[in-house]
């Protein structure tokens, strides 16, 4: 099994997520994946976050490694998906993949036709590096 890349969360984007799950009664196949990732996070203050690493509402330049395919997806809470295909829910197995990782970390994950293998390529857009602390 491969290792999982070292991963970083702002203390901001920890407790949104830790109380969105609390208030999560129904069961959704990634739960127990983020929960995972949540506990094994380094934690930072918004402050200090480098500007390297995916965080909440970041716009996120990444591949997949197997086919070679681009995308840019921005990582945002589930209430904000609006079916306009460039966001991905932190519930989803992409945004949970992607979540604290920084620039070249790769991850695997699951996908409908097995494991995929995906790279940051880069960060076009991190609210703490724009300066927005409390967004």
């Amino acid at each position: 099994m491969q290792r999982k890349p070292h991963i970083i969360l702002s203390s901001l984007d920890l407790e949104r997520i830790e109380a969105l799950l609390e208030k999560q009664t129904a069961p959704f196949p990634g739960r127990e994946a983020l929960e995972a990732e949540l506990d094994r996070a380094d934690v930072f203050d918004p402050k200090d976050m480098p500007p390297n690493v995916v965080t909440m509402n970041s716009t996120v330049r990444f591949t997949l490694l197997e086919t070679g395919k681009t995308n840019t997806l921005t990582l945002v809470y589930p209430k904000e998906m609006d079916g306009s295909g460039d966001k991905v829910s932190v519930f989803a197995p992409v945004g949970i993949a992607l979540l604290g990782l920084g620039v070249g970390d790769e991850f695997q994950m699951p996908s409908p036709t097995g494991q995929v293998t995906v790279r940051v390529d880069a960060i076009d857009f991190q609210p703490e590096n724009a300066g927005e602390l409390h967004r």
